[in-house]
């Protein structure tokens, strides 16, 4: 269907949505089901066993370590790239369909609501399944949605999209589950900022110059296509993706679990009274909201909120603001690019500063730097000539936002015990979609500010979380994470 309409710019609107479109679709959400039964575990168990799985303190780094980090960057990367995707095809979307900015707003918002559930859910089945399968059914799950690009009307763009936002909200949070489980506690820090902030800077970089390179002759369907060689990468280097042996452990697979350990360097300890073992009790609430986590989980929250209304939400907006102040497509994607390229070096900056420096310094920092470019734009909105090009706010607003989900998600993941951690990470990682679809709301019902007026207004939050996280954030660097959960029991 897409290269039927080679000659009309790879327009679709229009077309009947035959019998073998309706039978493919049904197919697809059949084939999702099923994958999904095929990878659950035949049993689920917690091993009676007196064996404590753990990697060693001072372990050093193997290639099976750095294979499994590189391996994690790309496909977080790739999950990025989905969602970053939005704001180039929403121009070309809009006038093929012929829909307002209002109507049009509708895909992200559905999208964005898709990742909100993902983050949520896929900390779930990540407990059923495990990290490796719940990586893996997102990867199916991106093949799938690629048919979004064929989609002649709105309405099953929007419905397809959902279902690609759920797979791309669940990966961040489980890879960052998996990395933590594996590597050794001395390198787990820097190590999880690293692989989250290539996946940042990636993922949009890898988004912007693909709009840039493919869409001036391939149209704006193209960018959904990319779903399908992409996921097929991820499944072709499953392989190479191990499994947490932790939670290998945990269902009863011991053999497996000592195959992984052996494979990263890491050891089984027995009878090793000083780790605290499982607790399960107090699940049953998604916010971490005990009186001695509360004002650190309200600064998190905010700071996250307020992420996704930049990334989500005025980066988004950008570049069909660039399109109506006269500039192409190409160009638009262009400069994003630009800035993005410029913005690169953050990742490096946040690994030395979280690691070296302070761990709440940073993320405070990143903070302000996001509020720095909030303050450009709102400069610019308001006429001033020196901003007119807007590469250096731009170029602020991403090395903040990518600073600050870069360090956030590692950051909470050091500051709140093992019996919460784990729905701490991923409230948080749910909360920074929550701003999205915040702004793609205000999208939906027509009341997007203009560009300068929304980035005065979302530097309100973000000034309160810097503030929060500079009075109520604790220091985490050199901390043993075993120290933190003593002090909790």
């Amino acid at each position: 269907m897409y290269w039927m309409g080679r000659d009309m710019g790879f327009q679709l609107v229009g077309m009947a949505m035959d019998a073998g479109m309706m039978w493919g679709m049904a197919a697809i959400l059949v084939g999702i089901a099923l994958t999904g039964y095929g990878l659950l575990p035949a049993t689920i168990e917690v091993a009676a066993t007196a064996e404590i799985i753990a990697p060693p303190e001072d372990a050093p780094l193997t290639r099976a370590h750095w294979g499994m980090m590189a391996l994690l960057a790309l496909a977080l990367i790739i999950d990025i790239m989905k969602p970053a995707s939005l704001g180039f095809v929403t121009p070309g979307m809009s006038a093929e369909y012929g829909v307002g900015g209002a109507m049009v707003a509708v895909l992200p918002f559905a999208a964005l609501s898709g990742t909100v559930v993902g983050s949520f859910v896929w900390g779930w089945l990540a407990d059923i399944y495990g990290r490796r399968a719940t990586i893996l059914l997102s990867s199916v799950m991106f093949i799938g949605t690629s048919i979004c690009g064929a989609m002649p009307d709105f309405w099953w763009n929007v419905g397809m999209c959902f279902l690609m936002g759920a797979a791309a909200g669940g990966m961040l949070p489980v890879a960052y589950a998996l990395l933590a489980e594996i590597m050794p506690t001395k390198h787990r820090g820097w190590a999880l900022v690293l692989v989250g902030g290539i996946g940042a800077v990636g993922g949009y970089f890898a988004a912007s110059v693909l709009a840039a390179w493919l869409q001036p002759d391939w149209g704006w369907r193209i960018m959904w296509f990319l779903n399908l060689p992409t996921g097929l990468l991820l499944i072709a280097l499953s392989p190479l993706l191990p499994e947490s042996a932790r939670f290998l452990q945990h269902i009863g697979r011991i053999d497996e679990a000592r195959a992984v350990l052996a494979r990263f360097g890491a050891v089984v300890r027995s009878n090793a009274e000083d780790q605290p073992g499982p607790t399960r009790g107090d699940h049953s609430h998604l916010p971490p909201v005990d009186r001695r986590h509360l004002g650190v989980t309200v600064a998190l929250t905010l700071a996250a909120l307020s992420w996704g209304l930049v990334n989500f939400g005025l980066l988004l907006w950008l570049p069909g603001a660039l399109v109506a102040e006269g500039r192409s497509m190409e160009a638009a994607g262009g400069l994003i690019a630009k800035s993005t390229l410029i913005a690169a070096p953050t990742v490096l900056v946040s690994v030395w500063l979280y690691s070296r420096w302070s761990t709440k310094k940073s993320l405070a920092l990143m903070l302000g730097v996001t509020a720095l470019g909030l303050v450009g734009f709102l400069m610019r909105g308001a006429g001033v000539e020196w901003l007119a090009d807007p590469i250096a706010p731009l170029a602020l607003l991403i090395v903040g936002s990518s600073g600050v989900i870069s360090i956030i998600l590692p950051y909470t993941a050091e500051n709140y015990p093992l019996r919460i951690r784990g729905r701490a990470t991923g409230w948080i990682a749910g909360c920074s979609k929550l701003g999205g679809l915040l702004a793609q709301g205000l999208s939906v019902a027509a009341l997007t500010p203009p560009f300068g007026v929304a980035a005065a207004l979302i530097g309100v939050p973000m000034a309160g979380a810097l503030i929060l996280i500079l009075w109520l954030g604790r220091e985490t660097r050199g901390r043993d994470l075993r120290d933190l959960e003593e002090t909790e029991l």
